[in-house]
């Protein structure tokens, strides 16, 4: 059937607080190519992991999860998450990929020199979740080289917490960007925004974190033995502007190139497949439906012939 025409009932739910619907990112990806419809009884199901309401549904179950937490694939029939590896049902989108127009990032083209003139200050920290000792650890591992500023709840040391992120952070050289825990293929909007405000983040998450970003743009505290070499080596970036510009002037993907699971084409190829897969399911139930019922007409037939 082509696209456009033919009308995908989908529904949402089990996703965060003051998640719209209409605004969201698999809504209006599929919204380009397909009629929606969001529907009560949805032919597929979009949820993720604020609550068990995706239970009560019987249709195509497509899981999204924007938290280190697995598919399961007992509950759901596809997902979209960090994991490894990528499977005709698992596709690996990463929670940054929603965050922003990616491409943004491709060729992106800065004046290092003019941007690290601009950024007055050293190193910014915004945290909310105190359940990660490691970066809290670190944070004061620095603090104590250097001041570093603290805006959000974790340690704020500003008089007060800021409203925007990104317009905070843009004066900044460096960003403590820690994951609030360690898992391959796990990475979120901690480095990407950082990369978006042209700063120089100091990662801490993903070890495999180099498949998705080009190592020479960022501080990837896994590269070294331990954070006092960690520190010492931000240090070091911090008084020699050529070795700050260097990380600046890096391109943000590898060869500079949108890495292909980031590509909406791709995403939506996956979608595609997953409306194939639930028309084909749907066809499958159809057909078992009309044959149980030949099978009862025939029979009946088969009990009326004998009393004629």
């Amino acid at each position: 059937m082509n696209k456009k025409v033919q009308i995908i009932r989908i529904n949402f739910t089990d996703f965060w607080e003051g998640f719209d619907i209409y605004t969201s990112f698999f809504y209006k990806l599929l919204a380009k190519n397909y009629n929606i419809e969001i529907s009560e009884k949805p032919e597929i199901l979009f949820y993720s992991v604020f609550g068990n309401s995706h239970k009560r549904y019987n249709c195509t179950k497509v899981f999204f999860t924007g938290e280190n937490i697995r598919p399961d694939f007992k509950s759901c029939d596809f997902a979209f998450s960090f994991d490894y590896p990528v499977t005709d049902k698992n596709y690996r989108l990463p929670l940054y990929a929603l965050y922003d127009d990616v491409t943004k990032l491709v060729n992106r083209k800065i004046d290092a020199k003019a941007e690290l003139l601009r950024k007055k200050k050293f190193c910014c920290f915004i945290v909310s979740n105190p359940s990660n000792q490691i970066r809290n650890d670190f944070f004061l591992a620095l603090s104590r080289h250097k001041h570093v500023e603290s805006a959000g709840t974790v340690f704020n040391n500003i008089g007060g917490t800021i409203e925007n992120k990104r317009d905070f952070i843009k004066d900044y050289k460096f960003v403590i960007a820690f994951e609030n825990s360690s898992y391959p293929g796990y990475v979120t909007e901690k480095i990407f925004e950082p990369l978006l405000e042209d700063c120089v983040p100091i990662y801490w998450g993903d070890k495999l974190i180099h498949k998705d970003f080009n190592p020479a743009r960022f501080i990837n505290c896994h590269d070294f033995e331990n954070f006092e070499a960690v520190i010492q080596h931000i240090l070091a970036v911090d008084a020699d502007d050529t070795a700050y510009l260097k990380y600046l002037n890096a391109s943000v993907f590898n060869e500079d190139k949108l890495p292909s699971f980031l590509d909406n084409k791709n995403i939506m190829i996956q979608l595609d497949n997953i409306i194939q897969y639930t028309n084909e399911k749907s066809l499958k139930k159809l057909m078992l439906r009309n044959k149980r019922r030949l099978v009862y007409i025939l029979n009946k037939l088969k009990i009326n012939s004998l009393f004629h």
